[in-house]
C-alpha cells in the first residue's frame, strides 16, 4: 500500500487543519478544499470506517451506505493495516464519551 511521505508541501495542508476550532470551520473549509464528490466520497468511507469498527458485515454496510465493496474492502484493508488514522478518531471519541459531564 502506498503511503503519502512526509514532504514540506504537505506539511501546510495539515497545519491548517489544525487551526480549525470549531466544526463550522473544518465544515467550510473542507468545503473550500474539495469537491462535494470528494466530500461525499470521504463521509462515505468515514461512515464504512465507524460500520466496520463497531463490527457490522459487509453486506450489512453496503446496505446502510450505499458503498461498493471494493470501498468496504478498501477501508477495511486501512483499519487493518493502515496508519492508524482511523483508530486515533476513534480512541478519541471514546474518551469524550466517557468524560464525565460537569
Amino acid at each position: 500500500m502506498a503511503r503519502i511521505t512526509k514532504k514540506k508541501k504537505n506539511d501546510d495542508l495539515y497545519k491548517a487543519i489544525l487551526q480549525l476550532k470549531t466544526e463550522d470551520e473544518v465544515y467550510r473549509f473542507f468545503q473550500d478544499l474539495c469537491t462535494i464528490t470528494e466530500l461525499r466520497s470521504m463521509e462515505q468511507r468515514y461512515e464504512v470506517a465507524v460500520l466496520l469498527n463497531q463490527g457490522l458485515i459487509y453486506n450489512d454496510i453496503l446496505e446502510k451506505t450505499g458503498a461498493s465493496s471494493a470501498t468496504i474492502s478498501r477501508v477495511n484493508r486501512s483499519l487493518l493495516f493502515g496508519a492508524g488514522g482511523y483508530q486515533i478518531v476513534f480512541d478519541r471519541a471514546k474518551e469524550r464519551q466517557e468524560e464525565p459531564k460537569a
